[in-house]
């Protein structure tokens, strides 16, 4: 049965039991990374991930707790032995910061370096990531400081869908993303430019008709993020929960 874990779910700073977020999504055969602002290694194999798995890498945009970890997972995964391809995904302007980055450190020169493919993905609604047998992946555009994707998960054995914000302000991009899905994971960091509030979350849960809504990429470091449920429940109904770093959730 397919899985989605939560690596991580503080927003850009961090504390010693949230991780910047980024999370997995594992089948029996095939698993993608959706963003990788730290190592994700250790993490990966606590979850039982093994890296030989990690097929694709999803970037949802170039925000250093986003992408900061790229060359060092890439080194790991050489150093390891590697020698099955990677497919990262993401918009042209991510994929092209992410080359300029990696090539700062040659990795043209490493040796016996495995095969990288970049997909570079068009700026349009629903446009396809990854398919195999177990789940559809989809982007959309979404509203950041920078371009931007959130992602659509549909788990073609079960039925079930599950949708994430990334960093968004609220907008109608994530309600029809998120139309109808199980599970919504939306940003709730703050009213801020680029960003919404678990208040916004609510709604954008409760417009957009999901299951379940959790929030993730939440500010840690302002005290106990708890209170952030009771502004969400003003403004959706159902379920409401904090995505906390080692969540799995079975489709």
């Amino acid at each position: 049965m397919p899985k989605l874990v939560i690596l991580g779910s503080a927003n850009a700073i961090p504390d010693e039991k949230h991780d910047n977020t980024h999370l997995a999504l594992a089948g029996q055969e095939r698993a993608l990374l959706v963003d990788c602002g730290s190592n994700p290694l250790l993490k990966l194999a606590r979850v039982g991930i093994a890296l030989d798995r990690l097929m694709d890498l999803a970037l949802t945009h170039f925000h250093p707790d986003h992408v900061s970890g790229v060359p060092m997972l890439l080194m790991n995964m050489w150093l390891l032995g590697r020698k099955k391809p990677l497919m990262i995904h993401g918009l042209s302007h991510t994929l092209d910061r992410v080359e300029g980055l990696m090539e700062f450190y040659d990795w043209g020169t490493w040796p016996n370096f495995f095969r990288v493919e970049f997909n570079r993905l068009p700026e349009k609604e629903k446009a396809p990531v990854v398919e195999c047998d177990e789940f559809r992946v989809w982007a959309s555009p979404v509203r950041h400081l920078v371009p931007t994707i959130g992602l659509r998960i549909e788990f073609l054995q079960s039925g079930k869908a599950a949708a994430y914000s990334c960093d968004t302000e609220p907008c109608d991009e994530v309600m029809r993303l998120a139309a109808g899905a199980d599970v919504l994971f939306h940003e709730a960091a703050g009213a801020y430019p680029g960003h919404s509030s678990a208040i916004q979350a609510g709604k954008a849960a409760r417009q957009a008709e999901v299951g379940a809504l959790y929030l993730i990429h939440y500010p840690v470091h302002k005290g106990d993020p708890q209170g952030l449920l009771a502004e969400a429940r003003m403004t959706f109904p159902g379920q409401v929960a904090l995505a906390e770093d080692y969540l799995t959730l079975e489709f």
